[in-house]
């Protein structure tokens, strides 16, 4: 390699818990996950931590991000104060969980835009929400990663890395979700903007085909390297940037030992892209 090109990446694979479908204890999915040839895994907040520290260790499965598990019930953007402390409650939850499992980011979406709550409301709020929880993220070596969503906020890179900077603190990041962007845009546009700010990767699959005949969300539904991600692409960028962290599958298909097998596999080819 000439070493003027940027250090091939070295993406090791993990699986959000919650997509996995296997049945059985959180012991027994976390097995499952392991024996798939999963590195990592990604659970929910408010689980039982000795349950999922005694998973984590029986299992040597590490655990690199805690995903909030309430933030698309209780939003910071919310127009009710009452609604915004529950939000900033499960976002310190999930931190506190994050720090019992050696996590070292906590996926989180900061907001919404609805009918009800404006854009410009939702960008203002949740920033004065997010920040009651800084402090604390500060003293745990914890960043918030907050992840593109379909939540009708923050929908192109450039005010993405904005949103970030202006917490001014090095414990705010962006959790980049590959998949999600395909609906409206080109993952490989948005990594070189977000750089490092980027703190952990959802890899997703997505079909525009699908999206045009059969809906958005049923485009989802596409096996890894089916669909419209250009992964070759999508690894260059990372590379470039100097990415070698996490990369956390969020697919449909983890529901047996053999899909997981699967998923597993499929990454390993992504990853090698």
């Amino acid at each position: 390699m000439d070493s003027k090109e940027p250090k091939k990446h070295q993406i090791r694979k993990a699986i959000m818990y919650a997509t996995v479908g296997v049945k059985g204890s959180v012991l027994e999915k976390f097995k499952a996950i392991k024996e798939a040839g999963f590195l990592g895994v990604e659970p929910m907040s408010h689980m039982d931590q000795e349950e999922v520290l005694k998973a984590r260790d029986e299992s040597g499965l590490h655990i690199p991000s805690v995903c909030c598990n309430n933030h698309w019930t209780n939003y910071m953007s919310s127009p009710d104060a009452a609604v915004r402390a529950k939000a900033v409650a499960d976002l310190q939850q999930t931190l506190k969980d994050a720090k019992r499992y050696g996590a070292s980011s906590v996926l989180y979406i900061s907001g919404v835009v609805n009918k009800e709550i404006s854009y410009d409301d939702a960008y203002r709020r949740s920033q004065a929400e997010l920040r009651k929880a800084i402090p604390m993220a500060e003293d745990f070596g914890i960043k918030i990663a907050i992840e593109n969503v379909w939540n009708n906020f923050l929908l192109s890179p450039l005010e993405a890395a904005r949103y970030v900077d202006e917490f001014n603190s090095p414990a705010v990041g962006w959790h980049f979700d590959v998949g999600n962007v395909l609906r409206y845009g080109w993952p490989e546009q948005w990594i070189p903007v977000l750089g490092k700010r980027i703190q952990k990767l959802h890899i997703k699959e997505y079909s525009r085909k699908k999206m045009n005949e059969e809906g958005i969300y049923k485009a989802f539904n596409v096996p890894f390297l089916e669909g419209d991600n250009n992964w070759p692409a999508i690894m260059r960028e990372l590379d470039k940037i100097g990415y070698d962290g996490w990369g956390m599958a969020e697919q449909p298909g983890g529901d047996t030992p053999e899909g997981l097998r699967d998923l597993s596999q499929r990454m390993d080819k992504i990853f090698a892209s």
